[in-house]
């Protein structure tokens, strides 16, 4: 790949980060894990006690108390860390839908919070490995040397936290291979995603490994249900991450693929939330997500002056679970498979109605059927994954080959689903005529032929890269023929674009392009009248792509992403098993000694898990 990187356009013509950045973020980078190990070698050897005292500290907070110090210190870490994060990735998306994307890892201002937040995850992942000392951190723990055990679910953060920064130099050889990619999708981010997104699982399975280790010291049932409230609502907030292009009103995949991430998010967040917290665990969840995530949209659309960004608001979902609940909360499994069908019709009706309220590009009717069959596929796959996370947690495993097989049902179930979304069509016979009218730069439209247009997921005017968002959906005067509500902008740095979204075809039309003299692509004006054909959309997204990269090579770095994903997500299935295994059996604290346990607290044990 060497030969191809170095034949690829410049890092100031076609994107591609500047060896300057890669070598400023690398070294951050191991200036972090330099530090890690100085200050791991002091604590594992008793020279430095920093470590400890803050340890020790956090496990004496109100909202952390009943974990050990090694578990208590890297799970806050972990938390603040992933706010940053979050912070950062939603920032970035607004830089890049209104600014452009920088140049490089640190050519964005936004970069620099996520890259903080993930070092931040590899702290904690760090530091739950070597902060044991003294005790032992568990019978899922993994013997490292003959004096040194460290616990599995420090082992999965410290992997997340690794995993998501793998992502940063993937995205830098990935834009000088194939050119800038404008879409959230880009396999490199999607990395970045995953890995924040999926670390609250092992988040979660530290605060268990923890709490089964301590189980009889003091703790109050307040603190522990907001504690796992708060794993649940994060997790919420992660996988809702992968619903951003949507959420800003920007999407470049089919819509359908809105209502499937949205129950698969339901699904697995709020039923798992309803069975390890105990009754209203899915309202609280719910709750948790709004505050955070509404947040986040202020902060970024008011404060840092992107544009404002919608959300799901799950609440129906979280409703339909806790009422299913009342009857199969016992039968953790057949609650995943009901709640997942409640999801992809409850709830995707009542989302239905809040998209045409909350939305800049509401669902329509274009998506029925596929939508609820996604929806529906998407809210019992991740309610099953939800309901296995759990039995984990408490310790009541399926047999081997039940949870085996239902993990890959619900894996393979997600995939076909995403393989479905992402199969689409080219028809090739498709033009735009536009009228516009220079005084008020608005402009009217006709499709030709007319019944493409018809009852589409969306037909809009949309512009990008001008320092703000501009998405005009178009108002039908006639058959085939739309006018537009806004003046469209069609002058300075501006991009715009007619899109249409219908069945299985997102095609576009260029409206304006300024030139780009960079990357070697003229510009493209608006004149008083104009009839231009329409092309699969991603041709003028992704106008920056590099010329002469070979047909094989996409495929085959797509299908590297996909195995590196595949075997995260395998990880974190393996060390939950492993957990899930190791806490069946009586408690570490009992076998120490049971007369630290009360009769009082056993009940308390059997309703948190």
């Amino acid at each position: 790949m060497t030969p191809l990187i170095q034949q690829s356009p410049s890092p100031g013509s076609a994107g591609g980060a500047d060896l300057d950045q890669i070598l400023i973020a690398a070294g951050s980078a191991g200036l972090v894990a330099v530090l890690l190990i100085a200050f791991g070698y002091g604590h594992r050897t008793g020279r430095i006690t920093l470590l400890a005292r803050r340890a020790e500290r956090a496990e004496h907070s109100w909202l952390l108390r009943g974990l050990p110090g090694w578990s208590a210190l890297p799970l806050r870490i972990a938390l603040m860390s992933l706010l940053v994060t979050l912070l950062g990735l939603y920032w970035d998306i607004a830089l890049r839908i209104t600014q452009g994307r920088g140049q490089g890892p640190l050519g964005n201002i936004a970069h620099y919070p996520i890259l903080f937040g993930l070092f931040g995850l590899c702290v904690a992942g760090t530091l739950a490995m070597v902060l044991p000392m003294g005790e032992s951190p568990g019978r899922a723990s993994l013997r490292l040397t003959r004096c040194w055990e460290a616990p599995t679910s420090g082992l999965l953060l410290g992997l997340a936290g690794f995993f998501s920064l793998l992502g940063f130099p993937l995205d830098a050889v990935w834009q000088r291979l194939f050119g800038q990619d404008v879409t959230l999708w880009g396999p490199a981010r999607l990395i970045i995603i995953g890995g924040v997104s999926l670390s609250l699982v092992a988040m979660a399975l530290l605060e268990r490994e923890g709490r089964f280790v301590r189980t009889g010291r003091a703790e109050t049932m307040r603190a522990l249900y907001v504690r796992r409230g708060l794993l649940c609502g994060a997790l919420l907030v992660g996988l809702s991450l992968f619903q951003a292009e949507w959420d800003f009103g920007v999407p470049q995949f089919r819509m359908v693929f809105q209502p499937l991430l949205i129950a698969v998010s339901a699904g697995c967040a709020l039923v798992a939330a309803r069975l390890w917290i105990g009754r209203g665990g899915a309202v609280l969840a719910v709750a948790l997500f709004l505050l955070t995530r509404g947040g986040l949209a202020l902060l970024v659309g008011t404060a840092l002056g992107g544009p404002t960004s919608a959300m799901p608001l799950y609440v129906v979902e979280a409703l339909c679970v806790e009422i299913a609940a009342v009857a199969l909360a016992r039968r953790p499994l057949l609650l995943g498979v009901f709640s997942g069908l409640l999801i992809g019709t409850i709830g995707y009706t009542t989302e239905y109605v809040w998209t045409s309220v909350a939305y800049r590009l509401p669902w329509s009717p274009d998506m029925l059927p596929e939508g609820v069959l996604m929806s529906l596929l998407g809210g019992v796959c991740g309610g099953l994954l939800g309901a296995l996370l759990v039995r984990a947690l408490r310790g009541e495993l399926p047999p081997a080959r039940t949870r085996v097989g239902v993990f890959a049902v619900a894996l393979s179930g997600i995939a076909v689903a995403t393989v479905n979304g992402l199969v689409g069509v080219s028809p090739g016979d498709v033009r735009a005529e536009v009228a516009v009218y220079e005084q008020t730069r608005q402009a009217e439209v006709r499709i030709v032929p007319a019944p493409v247009a018809e009852h589409p997921a969306w037909l809009t005017i949309t512009g990008w890269h001008g320092g703000s968002l501009h998405v005009d959906r178009l108002t039908e005067i006639g058959p085939g023929v739309y006018r537009t509500n806004q003046p469209m902008p069609i002058s300075g740095p501006w991009k715009t674009i007619i899109r249409l979204h219908s069945g299985r075809a997102i095609l576009a039309t260029p409206v304006y392009f300024p030139a780009d003299a960079a990357r070697g692509k003229p510009g493209v004006p608006a004149p008083a009248e104009f009839t231009r054909a329409a092309m699969p959309e991603y041709q003028l997204l992704r106008r920056e792509a590099a010329p002469g990269v070979p047909d094989w090579l996409w495929p085959v770095a797509s299908m590297v992403v996909v195995a590196c994903s595949l075997a995260y997500v395998l990880a974190l299935g393996w060390g939950a098993q492993r957990i899930g295994r190791a806490i069946s059996g009586p408690p570490c604290a009992e076998r120490d000694s049971s007369a630290e346990r009360t009769t009082a607290q056993r009940p308390f044990e059997g309703r948190l898990g």
